[in-house]
């Protein structure tokens, strides 16, 4: 898992941002799909994903808000920029290019 885990790492604000596509988010929410779409092989650990958060923030990719929950806890909610759309599909480009290539650089030969 430690290969798979770099490997990942280095998408880690990619994987944030297509989680935001869907609707806003708060960091829990964002974790527990991750978990569940991967089917319990990946998770990011919390002080990853709050840096993370940080820096999409500062950059202007993602805005938060408080939500006004009745119960519980406040939660701080996250949401997509128009900047943060259009990076994240720059973003799955880069990725789809860079899939092909080393698709072609480690597939086995006449397959």
């Amino acid at each position: 898992m430690s290969i798979t885990s770099d490997l990942l790492r280095g998408h880690t604000d990619t994987i944030i941002l297509k989680q935001l596509l869907k609707s806003d988010s708060y960091g829990y929410e964002i974790n527990k799909s991750i978990q569940e779409r991967t089917r319990g092989r990946y998770e990011l650990k919390e002080a990853t994903l709050y840096s993370a958060f940080r820096r999409l923030e500062e950059t202007g990719l993602i805005s938060s808000y408080w939500g006004d929950e009745t119960t519980g806890a406040r939660r701080r909610y996250y949401t997509i920029t128009g900047s943060g759309k259009k990076m994240y599909a720059k973003n799955l480009d880069d990725w789809n290019e860079a899939k092909e290539i080393i698709d072609e650089l480690i597939k086995e030969e006449g397959k």
